[in-house]
């Protein structure tokens, strides 16, 4: 088994060469492996009404890892923030998925009255991090759901654009769950995000 590794700007800038020569593969758990042996993965939390959590392994598209590096190492300014989304459709996320293609792809769940309350995609507020992962744990993004009957989610996104249902910025990652998540109306829904580099 290959040891976790603290970020560093040489493990990120090896990242960002793989990617702009095209010298990675998407792997079966979502995650990106370069010809050089690096591993950039992500993963899911999400728990109903303070219940057990679930852990979800993420797909990272590609305009989801170059923007991650562009960002770190590029010219790319950071954006303000980060923000959750919810999905209805129960479409396996794919390597070329997009912030574009993303809300009609996935079917993004945008209503308040089936839905969540939020007028908004939940923050993803992270806290600062010294070794080779960092999420938002400490505070995860809470919605509560808004439904006359029940409503089922398929799975999670992480955008850079807070509107619902916007096309605009980045998609950073996109996971479909094992099982689809089935709310009442008044249920609160709790989602954690991490992503790791190991090599």
């Amino acid at each position: 088994m290959k040891s976790q590794k603290s970020l560093n700007p040489f493990l990120v800038s090896a990242l960002l060469a793989a990617v702009s020569a095209k010298d990675y593969t998407n792997n079966e758990d979502g995650s990106i492996t370069t010809g050089q042996g690096i591993t950039a993965k992500g993963e899911y939390y999400d728990r109903i009404n303070g219940g057990e959590w679930t852990r979800t392994e993420n797909l990272i598209p590609t305009e989801g890892l170059a923007h991650i590096l562009n960002v770190a190492l590029g010219t790319t300014p950071k954006p303000a923030s980060y923000h959750l989304a919810l999905f209805s459709a129960a479409a396996q996320p794919a390597a070329n998925w997009t912030a574009a293609s993303f809300a009609s792809t996935a079917s993004e769940i945008v209503s308040m009255t089936e839905g969540y309350s939020s007028a908004t995609r939940p923050t993803w507020t992270p806290a600062n991090t010294a070794t080779n992962s960092i999420d938002n744990m400490a505070a995860v993004a809470k919605v509560t759901m808004k439904t006359a009957s029940s409503l089922t989610v398929q799975g999670a996104a992480m955008l850079t654009n807070s509107s619902k249902g916007s096309t605009a910025g980045a998609l950073i990652s996109a996971s479909k769950y094992a099982a689809p998540r089935v709310f009442q109306d008044g249920d609160t829904y709790e989602i954690g995000y991490r992503i790791s580099l190991t090599v």
